[in-house]
């Protein structure tokens, strides 16, 4: 017999997902003990428990799913054969569908594209190291570095009036921070620094004092009084970041940021089933607001489908880049992201977008 957690580990299987397959009736374990409702699985289990991992990564839906794992434990051959040519068949007209919107898609980026002519950019301002150094730190963990995604691979600078906002994104968390500016009076603007350009320009900003940021068409330049950094912006467009940051209302908790990073770091965790192709599993932790208003973080054993997982890296990171020693954690629904925020500052805050802990 294996244990759920043995079974987790040798099928691709989630501990979560099997408890979702055992309530749905698609894999129900061979014995559940009567005192600890603990699960235990057959060793003939393991096999239709990794068949059951492939059909869930093909996107067979759930219906077929039972077809064929009944047909396999039946051995019948033919079921099988016919269920899974039949999702191959979906797939592939799935596929040209697809095929044929991107096409379109595509030829309407071409027509908008060729309809807008943007003007040179020219930028020069004045800012204090301390707040262009705190915009930087709040938001450089969430740059992406996907090399398929390279518009998100820095940081957008975007400057409207003397307001600069700093916006990086990895598609699965978002930071935005806020400093204040002096000098720039042209119309809005934005440019996309590149990371290790922004890891340059961050490395002279341990000093007091203004400095000097100026955008010359695709080149940004800042100059300190311990020297300069310069280079070229990436040549993309950037996702319409205030389109994403409208967050249902839901929950908050004021949180001591210590204390919640050392129970984070410690607590229980969930590893999650890596559902992109190529992509990695990661530690969970997931969360709920309890009745007193403090976030606890649930054990193996709790179930509640209110609760929200998050990746446990992203959130230490997000903690760490907030830097105060209390933060504001925002829940809404479990599949809305969760925000984190400094009390007072409603400009600088990062966003995490939750894991499904079912499937």
């Amino acid at each position: 017999m294996r244990s759920i957690g043995e079974l987790a580990r040798d099928s691709g299987l989630g501990v979560s997902a099997l408890r979702f397959y055992d309530r749905t009736g698609v894999l129900v374990p061979a014995r559940v003990d009567p005192v600890s409702g603990y699960r235990w699985y057959g060793s003939a289990q393991l096999e239709e428990a990794r068949l059951l991992a492939r059909l869930r990564r093909a996107g067979m839906p759930l219906a077929d799913v039972r077809l064929v794992l009944a047909g396999w434990s039946g051995t019948d051959g033919d079921l099988v054969r016919e269920l899974l040519q039949a999702h191959l068949r979906r797939l592939e007209a799935d596929l040209s569908d697809a095929r044929v919107e991107f096409s379109t898609l595509q030829g309407l980026l071409a027509r908008r594209e060729n309809t807008m002519t943007p003007s040179r950019i020219t930028i020069r301002l004045t800012t204090s190291a301390r707040a262009l150094a705190a915009a930087l730190d709040a938001v450089r963990f969430a740059a992406g570095t996907d090399p398929e995604l390279p518009m998100l691979g820095g940081v957008l600078f975007d400057f409207e009036g003397e307001t600069l906002h700093v916006v990086a994104t990895d598609r699965y968390r978002m930071a935005v921070a806020r400093a204040e500016t002096t000098g720039h009076g042209g119309p809005p603007a934005q440019v996309i620094v590149p990371a290790p350009l922004v890891d340059a320009m961050r490395a002279l900003l341990n000093r007091e004092g203004p400095v000097r940021l100026d955008v010359d068409g695709d080149r940004a330049t800042l100059e300190t009084g311990d020297g300069q950094a310069s280079g070229r912006c990436l040549d993309h467009a950037f996702p319409d970041y205030r389109r994403l940051v409208h967050l249902p209302t839901g929950s908050r908790a004021l949180v001591d940021a210590t204390t919640f990073r050392t129970a984070l770091e410690n607590g229980p965790v969930r590893t999650s089933e890596a559902r992109e192709h190529g992509a990695a599993s990661h530690d969970l932790s997931v969360l709920k607001v309890a009745h007193d208003g403090s976030v606890v973080i649930c054990d193996d054993g709790d179930d509640d489908q209110n609760h929200i997982a998050v990746n446990r890296e992203f959130l230490l990171d997000a903690l760490a880049a907030a830097g105060g020693d209390q933060v504001i954690l925002e829940f809404g629904v479990p599949t809305a992201p969760i925000a984190i925020r400094l009390p007072g500052d409603q400009a600088t805050f990062s966003i995490l977008m939750p894991v499904r802990l079912d499937h």
